[in-house]
This record gives C-alpha cells, sequence and structure tokens, in this order.
C-alpha cells in the first residue's frame, strides 16, 4: 500500500511533471523532422529545446521566461561564435578560455543564472568539432532558435493553463518534509535509539525542509495569479503554507534533554505513547502533503483526540510529571493545528480567513538583482564565484587539449564530463564525480545490452522513451539515477543515426573516467574553495540573525507591541542561515581531513543555535500568550546579557568576506511601557527559557573564542540532543 502510494506521489510530483514536459519539447521535433527527411535539423532543434530546458526550473513564471531568453540569446551568439572560429584549434582554446570563465561567473546571480550557463557551454562544447560553411552556420543558428523558442512556449504555455499546480507541488513536498522531521523527533522517546546520531539525521532534515520552505516562498509570492487578485486556490495555498511554517517553529519550540526523560520515565508507558502520537501526526502531515501534491481534497487517518485522552490520563498517573504535562500541551496544540489546516479543505470558501502577513508577502522572499557590478564586485580572489570561474577556464582549456589529442568521434565527452561535474566547492565536485561516474559505468552496460540484444527500431525507441522520461525526471532528485538513465538515452539515440556500434559505449566510459579524473585533481590543486575558507562568514550571518530574532522578542518585553511580520521574517532568517551552516559542515566532513578545520566546535555551534532559536521560539509563545504582565527586571537583565553575548560574538567573528557585511546591530532595548513587578511563580516559566537562552548564548561566545584560539577550551558542554516536543 505504501509503495502503492509513493509512486503515485512521485508520478503527480513536479519531478515527473518536469521529466514528461522536458522529454516532450525534446523529442517532438526530431519525430516530425524524421517525417520529411531532415532527421539532423529536428536533432538540432532538439539541442535548442534542451539547453532552454536547463534553466527551467521551479519558480515564478517571470523568472522562468528570463532564464530561458537568456539561455536562447547566449546559445545563438555563442553557436555563431563558435562555428566561425572552429576551423583554428587555437581560436577555439582562447573561446574555450574566456567563455567558460565568463559563463562560470554566472553563479554570481543565483542557480537560475548559472543553469544558463551551463548550458550555453554544452552548447560550445557539442559544437567545436563541427565545420560550417557561413550559410550552414545561421542555418544552424536558426534551428537553435527555433528549438528554444518552441520550448519556451511550450513551458510557458503550460504554466498558464495551470497556474498553480507548481506551487501545490513544493508545498506538497515542503508538508512531507516537515512530517519527516516530526518521525524524526518521534524517535527520541525511544529508549533504544541512538541520540546523537538521531539528532544529526533531524538536523539534516531541518536543513532540508528550510530549503524547500524557501522554495515554495520563492514561487508563491512571487507569482502574481496568487499575491494580486488571489482566488480561492491561491488563498488556499498561501494558508496551508503559513501554518505549516507555524506548526514546524511549534515542533521546535520547547527544548529539553531527552537523556533526563529517559532515564526518568522509562519504565511508564507514557514514552511510548508520546512516540507513536508524534509519528501519527507525522503521517497525517505526509497524508496531507500527498493530497495537496495530487490536487485532491485530503481525508484525515486519526482521530487524536482519544490518543491524548489516553495520553493525559497515563500522564496523571506518573508522579513529578511537569515536564510530561508541558510536552503533551505542545502535542495537544500541534494536533490542533494539524485539524485546523484539513478544516480549511472544508470550507467553501476561504476568503474570510484572515492572515496578517499577507499583505507583505512580498518582503518574505530574496532578491537578486542581474547587474554588472555585482559581476565586477567579485572579480577578486577572495570571491569563491571567480576562483571557481579561473578553475573551470583553465581545466576546459586543459580538457580540450587532452580531448583532442586523445581523438574519437566523441572526444568531447572528456570536456562534457568536466563542464557538468566540476562545482565551486571540493566537496560537490567530490560527489557529483562518484555519482557521475557509477552512473555512466552502469548506464553504459544496460545502454550495451539493450543496443546489441534488441533489434527492432520501435522496441528500441520505446526503451529510449523510459530512459528519457527517467533522466529528466530525475535530475533535480538524484544525478546517479539521472546520468544511469541519460547514458543508455544517449547510446540509444546515437545507434538511431548510425553510431551503434559497442565502441561508442567504451568511448563515452573512458572519456567520462578521464573527464572526472581531471575534474576532481583540479578541484584540489587550481584556486580551491574550502569550506573553513567561509566558516567564520557564515557563522556570523547565524549569529545575527539569532540576535534579531532574540531582539524581536525583547523589545516586546519592553512594551512594543509584537510586530507579526518583522518576527516571522526574522524567524525565516534564522531557518535560513541554520541551513547554510549545517550546509557548511556537511560540506566540510566530505573534504580531505586536513582541510577540516574546527569540526567539533562547528558542529557544537550548530547545536547551541539551534537549541538558541528553539528556546527563542518558546518564549515568543509566551509573549503570544499575551503573558507580558509576568515581566519582571530580572528577565530585562538577563536578555540583555544574553544580546550582548551574542554581539561580542558577532564581533570577534568579524571576517574580510565581503558577503558577510551586515548591518549594525542595535543593542539598546528602550525601558519605556515596562510595567514592573516581582517574581511570582506563573513568570517561573519565563525565567526559566530566559536563563536558557543566557546559557547558550554564554556557550557560543566561548566556542567562537576557542575558534579564534583566545581560549584553550569551550566551557560549554558538549552538545546532545536537547529537542523536546
Amino acid at each position: 500500500m505504501k509503495q502503492t502510494r509513493e509512486i503515485k506521489n512521485f508520478i503527480y510530483s513536479q519531478y515527473f511533471t518536469d521529466g514528461l514536459r522536458i522529454t516532450f519539447g525534446v523529442l517532438l521535433p526530431p519525430l516530425i523532422f524524421s517525417q520529411s527527411g531532415h532527421l539532423d535539423e529536428g536533432i538540432t532543434v532538439s539541442l535548442g529545446a534542451i539547453t532552454t530546458s536547463i534553466p527551467d526550473t521551479p519558480g515564478p513564471v517571470v523568472h522562468k521566461r528570463n532564464g530561458m531568453m537568456a539561455s536562447i540569446a547566449f546559445m545563438l551568439l555563442t553557436g555563431l561564435l563558435t562555428g566561425l572560429i572552429n576551423h583554428s584549434p587555437v581560436l577555439v582554446a582562447i573561446e574555450i578560455l574566456f567563455l567558460s570563465f565568463f559563463y562560470s561567473m554566472f553563479n554570481v546571480y543565483g542557480n537560475r543564472a548559472s543553469s544558463v550557463g551551463t548550458g550555453v557551454l554544452i552548447v560550445m562544447i557539442l559544437n567545436l568539432e563541427r565545420e560550417f560553411q557561413v550559410v550552414e552556420l545561421f542555418q544552424y543558428c536558426g534551428f537553435l532558435l527555433l528549438g528554444g523558442v518552441w520550448y519556451m512556449g511550450l513551458s510557458i504555455a503550460i504554466s498558464m493553463i495551470q497556474p498553480y499546480r507548481v506551487a501545490q507541488q513544493a508545498l506538497g513536498e515542503c508538508i512531507e518534509k516537515v512530517a519527516d522531521y516530526l518521525r524524526l523527533k518521534a524517535r527520541f522517546y525511544n529508549p533504544s535509539t541512538d541520540l546523537d546520531l538521531n539528532y544529526k539525521k533531524l538536523v539534516e532534515k531541518q536543513i532540508d525542509a528550510h530549503q524547500q520552505q524557501d522554495v515554495v516562498r520563492e514561487i508563491l509570492f512571487k507569482n502574481k495569479f496568487i499575491t494580486k487578485n488571489p482566488s480561492d486556490t491561491a488563498r488556499l495555498l498561501v494558508l496551508l503554507f503559513s501554518d505549516i511554517v507555524d506548526l514546524f517553529e511549534q515542533s521546535m519550540a520547547t527544548h529539553y534533554d531527552y537523556k533526563a526523560v529517559r532515564e526518568r520515565f522509562e519504565g511508564t508507558s507514557v514514552l511510548r505513547e508520546f512516540q507513536t502520537i508524534i509519528q501519527n501526526i507525522g503521517d497525517e502531515l505526509e497524508n496531507l502533503g500527498h493530497a495537496v501534491t495530487a490536487n485532491e481534497r485530503p481525508k484525515q487517518l486519526h482521530n487524536f483526540q482519544n490518543q491524548l485522552e489516553q495520553l493525559k490520563y497515563h500522564i496523571d498517573m506518573v508522579d513529578n510529571n511537569l515536564i510530561l504535562k508541558k510536552i503533551l500541551i505542545n502535542v495537544r496544540n500541534i494536533v490542533n493545528r494539524t485539524q485546523a489546516i484539513y478544516g480549511y479543505f472544508r470550507e467553501k470558501s476561504v476568503g474570510n480567513i484572515k492572515k496578517g502577513t499577507e499583505k507583505d508577502l512580498d518582503r518574505f522572499v530574496s532578491r537578486q538583482a542581474i547587474d554588472p557590478k555585482s559581476f565586477v564586485d567579485n572579480l577578486s580572489l577572495k570571491s569563491n564565484n571567480f576562483r571557481h570561474a579561473l578553475r573551470v577556464s583553465i581545466v576546459c582549456v586543459v580538457g580540450y587539449i587532452i580531448s583532442t589529442l586523445i581523438g574519437g568521434s566523441h572526444s568531447y565527452w572528456v570536456l562534457l564530463t568536466i563542464v557538468v561535474i566540476l562545482k565551486p566547492a571540493f566537496s560537490l565536485t567530490k560527489e557529483r564525480n562518484y555519482q557521475r561516474l557509477i552512473g555512466t559505468f552502469i548506464g553504459g552496460i544496460v545502454g550495451a545490452l539493450v543496443i546489441y540484444y534488441v533489434k527492432d527500431h520501435t522496441h528500441r525507441f520505446l526503451i529510449m522513451l523510459v530512459f528519457m522520461i527517467g533522466a529528466y525526471s530525475f535530475q533535480r532528485l538524484n544525478y546517479v539515477v539521472t546520468v544511469l538513465f541519460m547514458t543508455p538515452f544517449i547510446l540509444i539515440m546515437l545507434s538511431f543515426i548510425g553510431y551503434g556500434s559497442l565502441k561508442v559505449v567504451e568511448e563515452r566510459i573512458i572519456d567520462t573516467f578521464i573527464g572526472s579524473f581531471i575534474a576532481l585533481i583540479a578541484s584540489y590543486f587550481v584556486f580551491p574553495a574550502w569550506e573553513y575558507f567561509h566558516l567564520r562568514s557564515h557563522m556570523r550571518k547565524l549569529l545575527v540573525a539569532n540576535y534579531h530574532y532574540l531582539a524581536e522578542i525583547a523589545l516586546t518585553f519592553m512594551g512594543k507591541e509584537l510586530n507579526v511580520v518583522d518576527y516571522k521574517l526574522a524567524r525565516k532568517e534564522v531557518y535560513v542561515q541554520s541551513a547554510n551552516m549545517g550546509s557548511v559542515l556537511q560540506r566540510m566532513l566530505s573534504e580531505p581531513k586536513d582541510k577540516q578545520m574546527h569540526v567539533s566546535e562547528v558542529n557544537n555551534f550548530i547545536v547551541l543555535n539551534h537549541s538558541l532559536s528553539s528556546y527563542i521560539a518558546t518564549l515568543a509563545t509566551y509573549i503570544k500568550a499575551d503573558e507580558r504582565q509576568l515581566i519582571n527586571p530580572v528577565h530585562v537583565k538577563t536578555l540583555r546579557k544574553a544580546l550582548f553575548h551574542l554581539s561580542e560574538g558577532i564581533v570577534r567573528m568579524q571576517s574580510d568576506d565581503n558577503q558577510s557585511a551586515l548591518k549594525e546591530v542595535d543593542l539598546k532595548v528602550p525601558d519605556a511601557g515596562l510595567k514592573i513587578i516581582e517574581e511570582s511563580p506563573d513568570s517561573n516559566l519565563i525565567t526559566e527559557q530566559l536563563n536558557f537562552i543566557s546559557k547558550a548564548s554564554s556557550d557560543l561566545l566561548k566556542i567562537i573564542q576557542k575558534v579564534n584560539g583566545e581560549i584553550e577550551n569551550p566551557h560549554s558542554e558538549k552538545a546532545v540532543s536537547t529537542q523536546l516536543i
């Protein structure tokens, strides 16, 4: 049953939709042109479509359109230039040097622009060995243009016909990642679970969830169909996303020591019951995510009321159960929010449901200005983008020389491998290298078997079609699978145009191994970009994000009304920077041992920041519950102490990296409007959270001092999994 559902979910996913769209856009032109005996021209049109499809990644229609238009323009210019000079190896080498550098610098403008550069470089490489007459060259570029315009028109038309489909698919995936996060948290209540290992998995899943939330924000809040005069469908998507992000925060909102909870209550049934009910919430969210992806009305799987009542009964039977009651309250709140989300689907209209942030949706998405100044500012060895572009340009020239010396009918595969594998970070290049080699080797064997045993052209075409859809469906999901499908697809396609010998398979595998070896060696020796170069910058950004997050709460302590939009923006920035910091550590752990600096400290830094943001989220729940009357001077003093620790850490993490140049942080918290009262039993919970915050901020400062070499050993305890739901 579960496997059937997973298959159905994949079929409705954006990945499979992309695979079908790209396959149709790429395959139709050769089929049409072959009917009139012009297969070569059809393949050229197909190449234009493939190149234009590369920047066609999920996002606002206007961004996709601009990316595809840029791809078409640069593709034509590069095709013309390559066709005019490819008779001269010297001129070709110069072209490779400069264009590889230029297009690799597109990384400055983000992933979509980077994909434009990669696609255009592929066009250049595929035409290095072709010779054209002037008229033939212009005809060739005309067919490239036709393919690009055809695919862009197809993509935009589908987006206009189904304006909410991409948003639904991205949101469904986002909900499923939150579900996975909750199921990992449920495992903390299992006494046999390894806390450290599970926490490591939790941080990785948290990074995935944050990154997917950013994708959804980009699609939802930059889509004019959603932000301007939204329909019920558009409003439902915004409401769902807002509540899912709030639910995700709530799941992080309370912090405690799972080890202590286990030791105290291991002899009861309560822990297993907590695990079961949190697991069920995760299953419920997964069910919701599947329904959103498939554009269906979801049906609830569980009756949580009975489970909560039974759990409360067993908690009441336990002595010293205050901690368990606090956990139960949080679980109940998450259940109520989940049921409220399901309630949206029972409403005839969601137009009457108001969210305070709707008029400020535009503030939740980041901007990437496409201006020459950003390009020029990165022309420095301090810029990772510049170092990467230099590396690509030098290595591509080397690859061109080697492929020329090797010869062969498809020696350009060496260069193609280099361009596709070589990434800004060593760890990404290393990972992509292994994936490419494994996929090419297995895919080459599969392709050879198909060519050798399947002689019927119709059957061979159908097999190629399956491989083609698979390759384009998994290109953003699993690169190994993509290459595994892509290799036999290319080999079978070549067999239709007269290159069906097994020698082509051998050549493909050998050239891929050569290109992979060159790319991996280059990433180590040619202007390498090790992650420890950027540690200080990322650590500082995360500290600043948590400082601003805490400052939003601090101002409410001083009598200012909580601004929900500013609070959620600060929370979003914490999520983004936490994900970035976690990614840095993951990449650094894939680098050579001698390039891994301060691994233990960085790991503790990430855990403590995660703890700190969880404590702040818990503190925010008291403010939202309008418990400002419980605030006293001790609370304010503790808050200022925590803010001071964070600001000290920010100052000590100053970096030469201009990307870390952030706005100044104001430590001054106004006293106006504060109603001073004495400590009371009801304010103890706030006192406890503030003490947690102060302790975490102090420990963070000690870790920073350790990284700076100011102290021998940080006095903070080893960070462990202490997340409480």
